[in-house]
């Protein structure tokens, strides 16, 4: 598709801050599949862009946990995600015009079987903002042949938190969450696209547990997407997939937590239906594999986009 400038988006809504578990389970939630086909210009130029994201995920592997017999936890996770973004038609830096991005989540979960203890407390979740530069997209003979997109991310505390819970909506700390996205045309009806993250985590000075402050180690993580046209100008398939891999240890009250870094990939099928110029439709599920100190489990993402 020719997609919505600047989707920068929060939430894959991934276990938040499960001091239980020897400080892993402690990534706030990021874009893990929200974003795929055709992610790195926008569909229809400058202008003020709405989209709305819903996204189921399940899960009942809780890797490198240990549980008490007979309790094996299962959770759902609903997200409302809603996003507004400006998307301009001045050019500020190198040929990049500059956009800026707002995006608010609503979390609910529902955990059943789990041990005493393990409360979950959803709410309105983490709000980020990030001011963008996008490019024009690189044309070719046959129409473009690459765009392309930095986005400075940044995700404020703002949601709801409770020291006390193992699974919250806010993440109770900042983080930074810079990425580049860009889409190549193979062929006219043929495209790639990626969107490459680095994650750095402030101290969360509320953590529970009994510590004085965890911080959470730094990340790279990736969404990434191919997908053909099969009807023109109407409807792609394809394959997209994510993946996150945590680069440092996490600390807890300064000192480092050895070896427990988070980590995980995702595949599966996906569509993005252009109903017309200024509406779009996507959906995209995912199989996790190969995941440790977090969840493994399947995510389903319904998202509709609207230019004004």
């Amino acid at each position: 598709m020719r997609n919505f400038v600047a989707m920068a988006c929060l939430l894959a809504v991934v276990i938040l801050a499960a001091p239980t578990a020897g400080w892993s389970y402690g990534q706030p939630s990021v874009n893990l599949g929200f974003t795929s086909f055709v992610d790195g210009g926008p569909p229809a130029g400058p202008g003020v862009y709405f989209q709305q994201y819903f996204q189921y995920y399940t899960t009942d592997e809780f890797k490198d946990l240990a549980f008490p017999p007979g309790m094996e936890p299962e959770l759902d996770v609903t997200v409302s995600l809603t996003q507004l973004l400006y998307q301009s038609n001045q050019e500020v830096l190198m040929g990049g015009k500059w956009g800026i991005n707002a995006m608010l989540p609503i979390v609910d979960f529902d955990l059943d079987n789990a041990p005493p203890g393990m409360e979950t407390n959803g709410g309105v979740g983490d709000l980020l903002i990030g001011p963008y530069l996008q490019w024009d997209p690189i044309m070719g003979a046959n129409g473009p042949i690459f765009m392309h997109r930095i986005e400075l991310q940044m995700i404020f505390p703002t949601g709801d938190y409770d020291e006390d819970a193992a699974i919250n909506a806010g993440s109770n700390h900042f983080s930074f969450n810079p990425y580049w996205s860009a889409t190549a045309f193979l062929t006219p009806q043929w495209t790639a696209s990626w969107r490459l993250h680095y994650l750095w985590n402030d101290k969360n000075e509320d953590p529970g547990g009994g510590a004085d402050d965890f911080q959470a180690g730094q990340a790279v993580h990736a969404n990434f997407a191919t997908d053909y046209e099969v009807i023109p100008k109407q409807l792609r398939v394809g394959i997209n997939g994510y993946w996150f891999k945590q680069v440092s240890d996490s600390e807890v009250n300064g000192d480092e937590v050895d070896g427990e870094r988070e980590e995980v990939f995702a595949i599966g099928p996906g569509l993005v239906w252009h109903i017309n110029q200024n509406q779009h439709l996507f959906l995209n599920g995912y199989k996790e594999t190969t995941a440790e100190y977090r969840t493994e489990g399947e995510r389903v993402t319904l998202r509709y986009v609207h230019h004004f």
